[in-house]
């Protein structure tokens, strides 16, 4: 294998340039918006500058609805989540996750809804893909008159109990991503229930304005993205910048995620919506290959000894952008990842820390226990399900995880 060869760490939607420039002149019916609301049976779809942006309406066009000040985040989430409810003005709550799961630890929730009557909403995340246990954060929601918004940035496709992910809480956000399945490079879904549609309008109307120079940079922006996002360069674009922060010692920069909240909030051109809108006919095709492969690696893994897959619960139904594997020995995980993460076989981790754990987001909240989320941040790697991973890398990455002492 070259050594320059790099499989994406997740399932981001290759696309040729004949999408790219039929997106100029294409007289294809349907739209991104059309397409969304299309596969999840809702009457509102709105295309933002990026997931993060849609995050930011949502919590403004909260604001409007309620006096109440604080959302609750688990503690195992991306950073850019407390940055826009900062942004918006809105305090944050950590409440910790299961252990060895994405949900929310529901009796903490509960605890701290009950005794907190300030709480405005609460963001459930379907991490990974992996739909989380929605109905006793519904329950607690409804009793306590608390808004729910789905982070749906990685489960484009996935389904809870028979309900697609983003339909089942009052508000929803997708990423648009490089990366994240259907890509325009940078982009955000908005999805809420007929009854705010016309306030999030408002909202989005009075917050976004046009930028034609940050549009026409995205453009060239995904013009690289058709060039480097293939194994034989994916390392020059990935690889090669993680390495220079790692010699750094900046570990957040190399795995892309530090951020600020300063984030762009501008209005997408129609050229990239018509992009994504081109990718769409490749989604279910490509979410199936990434259910095989995830198959086959749980048939190949499930005996090993002291690791533990996380998916789907039954009656769920996952993207799989990436596997999670949670090894019981913290050794045990630093030696794979050792092994695994510079092979080139797309081996990563979803994040380095619990949110509460990263220094320059310490001033956000007031530190809290992240116990579980500590736990799986420090346990865990991710396998790539990417359209670029063949059989002969998954049996690599199987048999080097059999073979670790």
């Amino acid at each position: 294998m070259s050594m320059f060869r790099e499989i994406p760490p997740t399932a981001g939607l290759p696309f040729n340039i004949k999408s790219l420039l039929t997106s100029f002149h294409s007289r294809n019916t349907g739209s991104l918006e059309d397409d969304f609301k299309r596969l999840l049976g809702v009457g509102y779809a709105r295309i933002t500058y990026s997931g993060t942006a849609a995050l930011y309406i949502i919590l403004e066009t909260l604001k409007k609805l309620s006096p109440k000040k604080t959302v609750i985040i688990p503690s195992f989430i991306c950073p850019l989540v407390p940055l826009a409810i900062e942004r918006a003005g809105l305090k944050i709550l950590v409440c910790d996750i299961a252990k060895s799961r994405f949900d929310f630890e529901i009796n903490q929730l509960q605890s701290v809804c009950l005794k907190n009557k300030d709480i405005l909403a609460i963001i459930p995340v379907h991490l990974g893909g992996i739909p989380v246990n929605l109905e006793p954060v519904l329950n607690i929601a409804k009793n306590n008159g608390i808004f729910i918004v789905e982070d749906c940035a990685q489960s484009l496709g996935a389904m809870n109990q028979g309900r697609k992910t983003g339909t089942i809480g009052d508000f929803a956000f997708y990423s648009l991503c490089r990366g994240k399945g259907i890509t325009i490079y940078e982009g955000g879904v908005i999805i809420t229930k007929a009854d705010f549609s016309g306030l999030i309008e408002e909202t989005a109307k009075d917050i976004e304005k046009e930028n034609r120079f940050s549009e026409c940079l995205k453009l060239i922006e995904l013009f690289g993205y058709w060039i480097f996002y293939r194994p034989q360069l994916f390392w020059f674009a990935f690889r090669l910048p993680q390495i220079f922060w790692k010699i750094q010692d900046k570990p957040e920069r190399a795995f892309i995620e530090y951020f600020d909240s300063n984030f762009p909030l501008h209005n997408v051109s129609e050229v990239r919506k018509t992009i994504g809108h081109l990718q769409w006919q490749c989604l279910e095709k490509e979410i199936d290959s990434q259910r095989e492969k995830t198959q086959y690696y749980i048939e190949n893994l499930k005996e090993i000894k002291n690791i533990r897959i996380i998916t789907e619960a039954p009656g769920d139904y996952s993207n799989y952008p990436y596997l999670t594997l949670i090894f019981e020995e913290k050794d045990k995980q630093e030696k794979a990842f050792r092994i695994l993460n510079t092979s080139g076989r797309g081996i990563s981790r979803i994040y380095l820390k619990a949110i509460t754990d990263y220094r320059y987001l310490k001033n956000l909240y007031s530190p809290l226990a992240s116990l579980n989320a500590r736990d799986i941040a420090s346990k865990h790697i991710t396998l790539s399900t990417s359209t670029f991973l063949e059989k002969s890398d998954q049996n690599y990455i199987i048999e080097k995880l059999r073979e670790l002492k």
